[in-house]
């Protein structure tokens, strides 16, 4: 029997904020990152709770060679298109590389955003946008923050690399996690830090952590549906085809989240030390 036909598990009530933050320290909760209705339908029918629509769309969709072209437009079109496929679980919509510079600029997208079909918004930096998250949740939109490797910051990281590996790095990105956290943010991503960094962050806060390259230790995980399905050329080390396991979309989808659930993904070879 196909893994997906095995393994039946669609949403049956609507996933919340509340719902993720009850999970937290109980229960696994999984995101996967997607761009149209289909697969954001697939989704809810393979139980997923929360799906991200990344601006990685532009990488992933459109073929630029990382996010920064990305504009308000596009991640409005497929923002639209995520939440016309999907009404249960639970849909966050990046601010796409330049549109949060100011508290002011950020509740003028952000809204944009909401008013698209998305429940919360993600942004990516540290200290810097805690009067912006304040400001943002003062107002009604909920805030999920993003840590370690912020895509949109590549070019000042010199590339896609692992962060906080020193201590000096490391301290500051702790100390980052808890002032967002203290000024409202509701889910915290970690990207590429090393699993004992993940572990630090998700005991020093008290929102969910949702890694990706990340360890083991952190609330959630979350990964690309291009990277799920073997659709990446080169497929980062926190990756994982979970289509060669079973063979249909769906059944990826769900192996994907009994593993995250179970705690056998990731495995060591997706961490960074």
């Amino acid at each position: 029997m196909p893994y997906s036909q095995a393994h039946d598990s669609a949403l049956d009530k609507k996933v919340t904020i509340n719902t993720l933050h009850k999970l937290r320290g109980q229960e696994k909760f999984v995101m996967v990152s997607l761009y149209d209705a289909p697969m954001a339908a697939m989704a809810q029918q393979c139980g997923i709770e929360a799906v991200l629509i990344g601006d990685s769309l532009g990488m992933t969709v459109l073929g630029y060679d990382s996010v920064i072209p990305v504009t308000m437009e596009q991640m409005i079109y497929h923002i639209e298109a995520v939440a016309r496929g999907n009404q249960k679980s639970l849909i966050i919509g990046d601010l796409p590389f330049m549109t949060y510079a100011t508290p002011e600029q950020a509740l003028t997208n952000a809204t944009r955003v909401m008013q698209a079909g998305a429940h919360m918004i993600k942004i990516e930096g540290g200290h810097w946008l805690v009067d912006t998250v304040k400001m943002l949740t003062d107002r009604g939109i909920p805030v999920c923050a993003h840590l370690g490797l912020t895509p949109q910051s590549v070019h000042k990281f010199g590339g896609f690399r692992v962060q906080g590996r020193d201590s000096e790095k490391a301290e500051q990105m702790v100390a980052d996690a808890k002032a967002l956290a203290a000024a409202g943010a509701a889910l915290l991503v970690l990207e590429c830090v090393p699993a004992a960094l993940g572990k630090i962050i998700t005991e020093a806060v008290d929102i969910p952590t949702i890694g990706i390259g990340a360890g083991t230790d952190t609330d959630a995980q979350v990964l690309v549906i291009n990277d799920i399905l073997g659709l990446t050329p080169q497929p980062p080390k926190f990756s994982k085809n979970f289509l060669l396991e079973t063979g249909d979309i769906a059944g990826a989808l769900k192996k994907y989240r009994d593993d995250v659930k179970a705690g056998t993904f990731p495995a060591p070879e997706h961490m960074f030390g």
